[in-house]
């Protein structure tokens, strides 16, 4: 995330402000900067009126990683993700003949939006995302059978946002968010 570069003695807007605060959040869980930088620079993003203020906290910042990624593929069989395991910022997903389950509701989520790429067969999918995460599913191809998600009527908020994209052979693809 590239903070804009504005006029460094204009007033800083709440949006700008939290801008800058999630871009200094995503250096530190990328391991960019320790715990005593980020905390300083909090300060100083929390402390400022100016943008120029805040483009000083910003200075010197180590340059963004390119997005990590993570595949998870298998022929046939069942691919599970479940519990606390921690998501990555993108997931390639394939599979050519088996189930894929994957349960986002306990799962780290570092990243303010998580791209999952379905590369799948013959076989169906089950998606479970938080409780407070928005689906995308625009960009998904579906080819036998269909989609099953119904979106929330009262979304919560503050949650990631989960991107899901790719193509389905002849399985079905059902997303739910987590009660919990």
């Amino acid at each position: 995330m590239t903070f804009p570069q504005k006029d460094p003695s204009a007033l800083l807007s709440q949006d700008d402000r939290e801008a800058a605060l999630q871009r200094l959040q995503e250096a530190y869980a990328e391991e960019r900067i320790s715990h005593e930088e980020m905390e300083q620079r909090l300060d100083q993003v929390l402390t400022a009126k100016t943008h120029g203020e805040v483009a000083s906290a910003l200075a010197a910042l180590p340059e963004e990683n390119s997005a990590p990624t993570a595949t998870i593929a298998a022929a046939g069989g069942r691919i599970q993700r479940r519990g606390a395991w921690r998501v990555p910022r993108s997931l390639k997903v394939g599979s050519a003949y088996g189930r894929v389950h994957l349960d986002l509701s306990r799962a780290i989520i570092e990243h303010p939006a998580v791209d999952i790429e379905l590369q799948l067969g013959t076989g169906g999918a089950k998606i479970t995302v938080p409780r407070d995460a928005t689906v995308d599913i625009e960009d998904l191809n579906t080819g036998w059978k269909d989609l099953r998600y119904k979106a929330p009527r009262s979304p919560h908020p503050g949650g990631p946002k989960i991107r899901i994209f790719g193509t389905m052979g002849f399985g079905r693809l059902k997303i739910r968010h987590a009660r919990r």
